[in-house]
This record gives C-alpha cells, structure tokens and sequence, in this order.
C-alpha cells in the first residue's frame, strides 16, 4: 500500500510474452489474447516469478490464465487459485463490508467512529473539537488522518498490535496516527485510517475483520481463494503466492504478514476479485445481484471526493480515470513483492484484474503493458450519446496551449495542452500511461465546458489577462478549482 501518486503510477510499461491460455466463454475465442500478450519471455526478461490475469466482459468471465511459479524456491506453478496478497485493494473490500453492515441496520457509518472505539480512541487535536470524523469520511480519506502505509512482518518476527500500529510503535512511524487537516475539507491517503475502521468494526462486533468479511462477502460470492486471515493464523491457505525480490529471490518466509488487516491484510485471486467486481457491476444494474445490493454498489462507488483527491476517489474505490468512453471503478494495490490491480466499467459488466508476485520493477513493465494491451485490443465503447461540441477559436487555443502544472491529478507532473492538426491534445505522463485506444483530445462542450477524451472530469478553464490561471474540476455534484500557471 502506498501514497495516492504511486496509486497513479504505480505500472509504469514496456513489452511484454506468454503461452499458455485458458478460454472460459463459449460464445467467443480470446485466445488473441494470449498471442498478444505473450507474457513467458517478460517474466524470464524482468525476473518476475509469477502472473496470473483474468479479463471479464459483458457480466461474464471470458479469459484467465496464469504464468510462472508460486515461488523461486519451488517449481510449483501458479494456477486460478493462487491467492497473492492484495495490498490497498483490501480498501475498498474494507468499506463494501462496512455498507453491507449499514444496510442491515448493524452500524451507522454517518456516526462520529470514535464512539465505536474501545482498545484506543482518536487523539486530540486542534482539527476535531468541533468536527469528530465520521466512518465514512475513512473510506475515501477525508479524515484527514495521517500514516500513508506499513511494512509487512514475517513469522518469527514480533507482530504488533493494531493499538500498536495506531500509537506509531512500529516499523516506519515513531508517533501516534495524527489529524492533519478538518475532516471533510481535504484528501490525504491514509491507511492508518482503514487501521481505525478494522479497531471499530472488531469493537463493535467482538470479532475479527476476517470472520465478519467471510461471513458478509466471501462465502455468500462463492469467494473460496479470499481471505483476510493471515500466515500465522488458523485457516490460512496452502495454495498461495510468495513474495519476491527485484532480483527474483523469494522474501524472508515469502508470506508477508498483515496486522493492518482492514488496510492491506486480504489475500484473493484474480478469478475471486472478478466475481466480486461482476457482482457490483450486476448491483450497479439492479439485476443478478445476490449479495450487494443497488443502493450498496452505487454508494461504495459514487465519486465523493474530488478536492486534491488524485480526479476522484469514491468510498473505497479510485475514480480517476476513463477508458473507451466508460466510468470505472478501480483499486491498485502494492506490498513489497507483490501486487496488482482491479479495473471494471460502470456499466456493461466489463474490466480486468491482474497479480503479479515481484517487486515493482519487475512486475511494473508486464502489468502496464497487459492493462495497455487489453485495453487496446478489448472492444468495449461506451454507446452513451455523444455531448454536443462547439468549434474552439484560434484565439482561444492560443491561450489554452502551454506547459502547466498538474492540474488533472494534483501529482507535481507536466500537463501539456498542444495543438496537432489543428486539434488540441492533453499530454501528461499519467494519461499516456493509462489511455487505452483514444488520444486525449480537448473538445469544447456546448454548455460552455471542456472534456478531455478517457479523462472522467469536465473542466472549465479561468483566464486573467489572456493566461490560464485556474481549472474548474466537474464530478456529478462535486467541483474544485485548481489554481495553475504557464510554465
């Protein structure tokens, strides 16, 4: 788990191999997958153990396969049901389970979370006499709590508490978690936040997080490789992948062990995180759904911050980006030695998950470049009605092209505004990395606005003497004004 500019561009590309492949649609061949991916002769370039992919379309499940072995240590190979650890995306896992909770009248999530605790409490500070946080402002980072993320432990190693982790008596922080800003008026990435959720829920509950998501998610969804049970715990599975090394050796015992459960703490597979993505989609519909319900799906992924929010962020899941004309849900997640990623469409019950268990370079180059491959070579179109666009003036294109800061993501990176026959682009190392088929054209909007092609905000550009000097950022009822200069 990392700060929210890794989060962005945690997969950073080049070329990529592979072989073997398995079909599970009847209807269609995507065996063009495997001949375009060709993922084997990545793993042995980049020293990565292991990869395991599953691509789903039209609420279905179309293609998984896997590359690669368990563990450098062994020459078992990775199968559909190798679990890895997952990292952040036990986040958005984390506050689905606390919705559900909602929804059945358990907990109240708009309560301050400081009456649920009972082994700590939140800490005193300047930002909270007048403002205890919510639960929900934890789940997309508006509490304005501190710790970022943590480091894995192994067995043999002392484990320290969730209390201990919270009062800073671990690896990485010297001092308690700590309020940096009012709740609800900014967005600082806190796992240290999702450590408060799990204290309050196994409060509440007198259970651990891993018993309640059973109980609510994984066994309900037919989940059987998920779990948020740990290494040195009773019930954990035989069939998992070890962590990895840059030089492709495995770490220490090869399974990390996560105290902060509720932050980094679960283990699933592709094959896993697909159903659960294909059951939010169906939610989101209102139609096949079995555990989550419409109003569940729609709020665990409405935008809700937007306000230096890396282009948006809903409870639990990443809103920041756009691919072929849809709004996705998404969550990346990386640990030392491993990682991944869920993407899935709104609508139309599309997306892809993928895990790898090696370090980030060398997982990075075949996870970018499977995602860019897939979604390049995937047809998925959004069929929503095209917005009306206006002609931009010459006069106005000269005043928008330049080199600003970065005003889509808030990530300190160049964002260019060029001009290429007669067209006027956005170029920012971020929207390369994560654009599928489409160039990101600027068009002018009827209505006054601007829209960037695959980019999820509108935007609506202030000019003082003839220079840019701010953007208006647009999601649903959301907007932020970002301030910005020609560099």
């Amino acid at each position: 788990m990392k700060t929210s500019l890794y989060l962005l561009i945690s997969l950073f590309i080049l070329s990529s191999c592979q072989t073997s492949h398995q079909v599970l649609s009847k209807k269609e061949d995507y065996t063009f997958l495997t001949d375009s991916l060709k993922i084997d002769p990545q793993l042995e370039k980049y020293k990565l153990p292991g990869f395991s992919l599953v691509v789903f379309e039209n609420y279905k499940i179309v293609y998984s396969n896997q590359w690669g072995l368990k563990s450098a240590n062994s020459n078992e190979k990775i199968d559909e049901n190798t679990a890895f650890s997952t990292a952040s995306i036990s986040k958005p896992i984390t506050s689905l389970l606390c919705h559900i909770l909602e929804e059945k009248g358990l907990i109240n999530l708009n309560d301050p979370i400081d009456k649920s605790l009972k082994r700590w409490h939140l800490p005193k500070s300047k930002f909270t006499e007048n403002n205890s946080p919510t639960w929900r402002q934890f789940f997309n980072h508006t509490a304005g709590t501190s710790q970022g993320g943590f480091e894995d432990h192994y067995e043999g190693e002392t484990i320290p508490t969730i209390k201990q982790s919270l009062l800073g008596q671990i690896p990485r922080y010297d001092k308690e978690i700590e309020f940096l800003f009012t709740p609800g008026t900014s967005f600082a990435y806190s796992g240290g936040g999702y450590v408060i959720i799990q204290m309050a829920l196994e409060d509440t509950f007198n259970k651990p997080i891993a018993e309640l998501a059973k109980e609510y998610i994984f066994s309900p969804l037919g989940m059987k490789n998920t779990t948020m049970t740990q290494p040195n715990e009773k019930g954990f599975p035989t069939n998992v992948a070890s962590v990895h090394d840059k030089d492709g050796k495995v770490i220490k015992t090869g399974l990390p062990i996560t105290p902060q459960v509720g932050a980094s703490g679960m283990w699933s597979t592709p094959t896993d995180l697909a159903k659960l993505s294909i059951e939010i989609q169906n939610a989101l519909r209102n139609k096949n759904n079995k555990v989550i319900s419409h109003a569940v799906a729609k709020k665990v992924t409405a935008v809700t911050a937007l306000k230096d929010a890396v282009g948006g962020w809903s409870y639990g899941w990443q809103k920041s980006f756009g691919y072929s004309g849809y709004d996705w849900f998404s969550c990346n997640g990386s640990n030392t030695g491993v990682g991944g990623n869920v993407l899935a469409t709104m609508k139309d019950g599309n997306g892809l998950v993928y895990l790898a268990n090696g370090e980030k370079p060398n997982r990075f180059p075949v996870m970018g470049q499977t995602q860019k491959k897939i979604l390049t070579l995937m047809d998925w179109n959004s069929k929503e009605s095209e917005e009306e666009t206006q002609e931009i003036s010459s006069d106005l294109k000269e005043k928008l092209i330049g080199t600003y800061d970065d005003f889509l993501y808030g990530q300190g990176m160049d964002t260019k505004i060029v001009e290429k026959n007669n067209r006027l682009y956005v170029e920012s190392l971020i929207l390369d990395h994560f654009k599928g088929k489409n160039d990101n054209e600027l068009v002018y909007l009827k209505n006054g606005w601007f829209k960037i092609i695959d980019y999820p905000n509108p935007l609506k550009f202030d000019f003082v003497n003839g220079k840019l000097n701010a953007v208006t950022l647009k999601r649903d009822h959301l907007s932020v004004k970002v301030p910005t200069k020609n560099k």
